[in-house]
């Protein structure tokens, strides 16, 4: 994987629910999307599904959405996984483009997923970008503060008091799961 997202960059969402994409984001993007150039705006993929567990918006490049929707597709057709996985990560979603100042408009779903309300909006909402890889959340700040909290201590089921949290990864021969 040549350009990942990674970093975390706080962004204010404003009345009219425009949000810069942070700088680093955006060059991830536009070269995950074949169609960007000089004349045509980079694209990407906000996806709002997967319950209320869920409290941030997934978004991924276009090409690393392909990838995903190929992976849906070998699923069998017609079975509760592959209709889950449909509604949530297809249905459920919806392409952004980035204007000429590098934001976007939050559509009204991806608003309702993250709870950004108009009287939040109304003067300017925190918001934080965070990179995940292949992928990066927009997360409501207060929220991310919440839910992310925990995963500043390990957790003693995975990570023995002591042990370095690089003993977790794979070795580098290892291939990585699908």
């Amino acid at each position: 994987m040549s350009e990942a997202f990674r970093g975390e960059f706080s962004q204010k969402v404003d009345g009219k629910a425009r949000v810069s994409i942070p700088a680093p984001f955006r060059r991830v993007i536009e070269a995950g999307d074949p169609g960007a150039s000089d004349s045509a705006r980079a694209k990407f993929v906000i996806v709002y599904g997967g319950g209320s567990g869920r409290k941030f918006l997934e978004c991924f490049t276009v090409l690393g959405m392909a990838q995903l929707e190929s992976r849906i597709a070998r699923m069998q057709s017609g079975s509760p996984a592959r209709r889950y996985m449909e509604h949530n990560l297809i249905t459920m979603s919806l392409t952004a483009e980035i204007d000429e100042d590098g934001r976007i408009v939050l559509p009204p779903r991806a608003r309702e997923k993250i709870a950004l309300t108009p009287d939040l909006m109304r003067d300017g909402v925190d918001c934080v970008f965070a990179g995940a890889l292949d992928k990066f959340h927009i997360w409501r700040r207060d929220t991310y503060d919440e839910d992310l909290a925990h995963l500043a201590e390990p957790d003693p089921a995975f990570l023995a008091e002591g042990q370095d949290m690089l003993s977790l990864l794979p070795d580098a021969h290892d291939h990585p799961q699908a």
